[in-house]
């Protein structure tokens, strides 16, 4: 095929030409299509190019069909190609709402699109489209109509079946799948009404007509043992089968280290490294010890070297960036690696020999680190211990177990001063660490749960938390420094409207965050350090912490606000999260003294490990969510008519989410069910305002409910006010309105008698 000219249909002249003969790239026609300012059909992009071959044809079709189907391009009713940012569409994906609505996530960036319930009618949660812009709504978000549907995600949906007088339809766990999906009389494989199902989509749902699917299994009945994890697996398409390539690579690698590994690598084996985890944890990442020195510490950071055996681009490496990171349900773990890695010739096992990074950090006398260095080294585990067994070993309630590492002590209480210097140098710099709550389930040996206990946070637990996050920091600020494409955790400050919102609400505490528009991290320690003798400072704690942003995957230096750090990456766990893994190859390759610019990943390809990344974090986190939400509202199940002392944990339009006392279950107090009052919600105060009555709830106010009803399927616990001062404000409420009726029926010169008034 010969070089051809083609012109821009405007008065001013531009010509571009094929570079290559034998192709047509995408930026050439990206180009061409830009460069004519109008849309282009099949022939007149066929005369520009000159193309006259079948081959290249063929060629040109599929690349103009890949670039439609990505959203880059849209085919419209005259038949033509014109480029999406030309027509002032977007293209993103779909995040749909139970209640019917959803949002458009922008490829572009900004503020998500509104999707109304009357454009979602045809769409499904993750389906990328082409949208137009819209109205403003109410409240101020751009609407978004459907254009085009380039890609369905949804291809297998897992739910409840139902059989209504012989119609048949689905009910999606993922509740962002609100719609209900008719199931073929001959498409029901057997399945029985309240079965739980796997359904394979037949016809996605349009404007005008339901979605239909066939049932492909039928995974067991609403209540087995393990049926809300199965749910969780299947609703979230996480993975959990390894291929046959997987399988065969996994094979190759033996129990221990053969000597050929240990080949230019330091040996560390007579240091007295441990692991300090949680008591159910398998897999162990990372282990620490430090020593004094002349001129202040030394503290080794020694990480799984899990990038020596999953090489880039291996089966199992493909594998686990597909998962992104290990899955953790209760009493389930789904691992990103295979377990003869994972719990095994990666993990960093107590009195074997394993295979190291090392970040080896030299710090000040006042805890603050000076310099930093990472190389290959072997170490030796000196011991598996447990975060509640150096909790107990530092504030000496255990003699059996400071008998059992009596040889461990002196490197145990070095930690831990080390721990004191580093926690008061991060505490200086404003780093942020609101005492979350977290709790844990126990089972029964029918995998019931039999009680949910609180996780009791202590030394042990920050000691680590710290000298990771020192870790961490010390990568992000060796990456950057070398100029290699890295990946980075970035965590925003807080957003204007979410300051102001949280403004609202200390302001009626008497409370203020200093900062301005711009808060600092220190201005929230200052808060936080203020309000540590107050009754209410976990609820208060909370409605800080959700003024922030979410932390995500990205190359771009944005800093970690929450930590006060300027650079922040992951590298302490790469048995269990794909970017400490890409972290580690960054390091391998400097360390080996290649050039930054030979690394086998881009910052092209950084940005989209980033958003894969974060977006498996997500789904990990929602899945999690979403099984602890089902075997809470199981334990609540035979609780039905009991009373709870409980704690106001948030306040929306529609209610108040009561935390229960002894439980540390949340579950929701109607607004209809506050009595006979119209409830206002004010979102800058958290509270629910009676309109006649003046009576307020608020985040943080203690009330008596009662357990009034468990829906297992929508994952919902509803509750009722019971308390005797709630049955006195229901009177004093009776009381009132009359009142002020009688007032305005005097102004408008229509007297009546006070015994009817009372009568009626």
């Amino acid at each position: 095929m010969s070089k051809k000219k083609f012109h821009k249909k405007t008065s001013s002249e531009k010509t571009l030409s094929l570079s290559d003969p034998e192709s047509i790239s995408k930026t050439q026609l990206l180009e061409f299509l830009a460069a004519q300012q109008a849309p282009q059909g099949w022939l007149e992009i066929v005369a520009a190019f000159g193309v006259d071959s079948k081959r290249i044809k063929k060629s040109l079709s599929r690349q103009l069909s890949a670039m439609l189907h990505s959203g880059e391009l849209l085919f419209n009713r005259k038949e033509q190609y014109c480029l999406v940012e030309q027509t002032d569409l977007e293209t993103g994906l779909v995040i749909g709402h139970a209640d019917g609505f959803g949002f458009l996530k922008r490829d572009a960036g900004g503020d998500d699109m509104f999707i109304p319930p009357r454009e979602m009618r045809g769409l499904m949660n993750g389906d990328r489209i082409v949208a137009s812009h819209g109205k403003l709504n109410r409240q101020g978000k751009i609407e978004a109509r459907v254009v085009e549907v380039l890609e369905r995600k949804v291809k297998t949906v897992v739910g409840r079946f139902f059989n209504v007088m012989g119609v048949f339809h689905l009910e999606a766990e993922n509740k962002r799948i609100f719609q209900h999906i008719c199931i073929p009389a001959d498409s029901t494989l057997g399945a029985k009404d309240g079965q739980i199902v796997m359904a394979e989509m037949t016809r996605y749902p349009s404007s005008r007509s339901q979605a239909f699917a066939k049932v492909i299994e039928v995974m067991g009945d609403h209540m087995a043992p393990g049926m809300e994890i199965d749910m969780a697996i299947r609703s979230y398409d996480l993975p959990t089968e390894w291929s046959q390539a997987v399988l065969d690579e996994a094979q190759c690698f033996k129990a221990e280290l053969n000597e050929d590994d240990l080949a230019a690598r330091t040996d560390l084996r007579k240091l007295p490294f441990v692991t300090i985890d949680g008591a159910d944890a398998r897999d162990f990442d990372d282990a620490v010890y430090c020593k004094k020195t002349a001129k202040g510490w030394k503290l080794y950071v020694a990480i799984a070297d899990v990038a020596h055996y999953v090489k880039a681009g291996s089966a199992i490496d493909q594998q686990g960036h597909e998962r992104g990171n290990s899955v953790y349900f209760p009493e389930q773990v789904i691992p990103m690696l295979p377990e003869v890695l994972s719990n095994g010739l990666c993990s960093l096992n107590p009195h074997v020999d394993r295979l190291c990074m090392v970040c080896e950090m030299r710090l000040d006398e006042d805890g603050t680190v000076k310099s930093s260095r990472f190389y290959e080294a072997v170490m030796h585990s000196h011991a598996r211990l447990t975060y509640d067994e150096v909790g107990a070993i530092f504030d000496q309630s255990s003699p059996a177990l400071i008998e059992k590492h009596q040889a461990l002590l002196p490197d145990l209480q070095a930690l831990r001063g080390l721990y004191e210097l580093m926690k008061y140098a991060a505490d200086a710099r404003g780093a942020l660490e609101f005492d979350t709550f977290e709790t844990r389930f126990v089972f029964d040996e029918q995998r019931k749960i039999k009680a949910i206990e609180p996780v009791i946070r202590h030394d042990a637990h920050r000691l680590i938390e710290v000298f990771m996050i020192a870790a961490n920091a010390a990568t992000a600020r060796f990456l950057v420094k070398s100029k290699i494409p890295n990946l980075l955790r970035i965590h925003d400050g807080p957003s204007v409207d979410r300051l102001l919102k949280l403004r609202g609400f200390l302001g009626e505490l008497g409370l203020h965050l200093d900062g301005a528009d711009e808060p600092e991290p220190y201005h929230y320690k200052q808060l936080i350090a203020s309000i540590q003798q107050r009754p209410d400072v976990h609820l208060i704690e909370t409605v800080m912490l959700r003024s922030m942003s979410q932390a995500m995957y990205s190359p771009e230096q944005k800093g970690h606000f929450g930590l006060a750090l300027e650079l922040y990456a992951h590298f302490t766990s790469p048995i269990r999260r794909y970017p400490d893994l890409l972290t580690h190859r960054a390091i391998k390759h400097l360390i080996k003294g290649s050039k930054p610019t030979k690394f086998i990943y881009s910052d092209a390809d950084m940005v989209q490990f980033g958003e894969h990344c974060s977006q498996c974090s997500r789904r990990a986190d929602e899945a999690t969510r979403d099984v602890g939400s089902w075997l809470k509202c199981e334990f609540m199940m035979d609780k039905i008519g009991d009373e709870f002392n409980g704690v106001v944990s948030a306040v929306t339009s529609f209610g108040l989410f009561v935390e229960l006392e002894k439980v540390f279950i949340d579950g929701l107090v109607h607004v209809t069910s506050l009595g006979d009052d119209y409830y206002h919600f004010d979102a800058a105060k958290h509270r629910l305002q009676g309109e006649r009555s003046n009576r307020s709830f608020r985040l943080g106010d203690r009330l008596r409910v009662k357990l009034v009803k468990v829906n297992l399927d929508d994952k919902k616990i509803d509750l009722a006010l019971v308390t005797e001062d709630n049955d006195q404000a229901e009177s004093s409420r009776r009381k009132k309105p009359r009142k002020s009726v009688s007032k305005n029926i005097k102004s408008k010169g229509k007297p009546k008698s006070k015994t009817k008034r009372n009568k009626r």
